[in-house]
């Protein structure tokens, strides 16, 4: 089966001032079909560029992006869930839905179901009248993801979703994202904590200090089904394999001058 996505040669610059400052690459990536990827580094490694060029909102300095065989382009077979849910708050929670149906020209008659399957699948039955500022801020970001999902994505990005949310709320939506990748559909996940990192991926890459390149791309071969999430956490190949990519992490941090690891 085809890759989803795939990165050849690609390398980024933002033009400033004093002239252009390379944020990432030179990076070659293949996002696999059914693959939960999990993009971690220091803050400044292109992490959200990366995810940038996968959804189309820019296109590289050099080298190629393609999304399913050609240039992605936003609103196309990918969806996208950033760090601030970004609802519309004059809507209710279902009216959320309902538009990003309607962008996905599903039929309407068809949506009512799809929005009811929607919010099912995120946790928030019956919640669909009330409004957002009525939710809370967990709750938010379920209805930012059941968004994202509207339009069925073969590629579904999310840059630090949960990065503003307590830790109680940031694992109960661990646990509910996890399954998400899977039934053609391929996840890229940002995150700056490697435990969210080994607990969500299949596979995690760790990005280099700015520009960004792969330092360590990491199979994980924990089990997807048949553990609860405490017992996954608490696993010896959990701690394992957290300590590995920690272990990458500091290596890349230890090149930043004046800077002690």
């Amino acid at each position: 089966m085809p890759d989803v996505a795939e990165l050849s040669g690609v390398e980024h610059s933002y033009r400033t001032k004093e002239g252009p400052v390379p944020a990432l690459g030179p990076l070659d990536l293949a996002v696999r079909p059914g693959e939960f990827l999990v993009v971690v580094g220091p803050s400044g490694s292109g992490k959200s560029t990366l995810l940038r060029l996968l959804a189309g909102f820019e296109r590289p300095s050099t080298g190629d992006v393609t999304l399913l065989g050609h240039p992605p382009v936003p609103g196309r077979e990918v969806g996208v869930v950033f760090q601030q849910p970004r609802l519309f708050p004059w809507n209710t929670v279902g009216g959320n839905i309902a538009t990003a149906l309607k962008w996905a020209k599903v039929p309407k008659p068809d949506r009512p179901a799809r929005a009811a399957e929607l919010l099912s699948l995120v946790g928030l039955d019956g919640l669909g009248p009330r409004r957002t500022w009525e939710i809370s801020g967990g709750q938010q970001q379920r209805v930012a993801i059941a968004r994202a999902l509207a339009a069925r994505p073969r590629l579904l990005l999310m840059d630090e979703p949960f990065a503003a949310l307590d830790a109680l709320t940031r694992e109960r939506l661990q646990e509910d994202v996890r399954p998400l990748a899977g039934d053609g559909r391929s996840v890229v996940f940002v995150t700056h904590s490697v435990d969210e990192a080994v607990f969500l991926g299949s596979r995690v890459i760790v990005l280099t200090d700015r520009p960004g390149r792969i330092a360590l791309s990491l199979p994980v071969d924990l089990p997807r089904e048949g553990l609860s999430a405490d017992e996954l956490r608490g696993s010896p190949r959990f701690a394992a394999l957290r300590g590995e990519v920690s272990a990458a992490v500091r290596a890349t941090l230890s090149t930043r001058p004046g800077l002690m690891v």
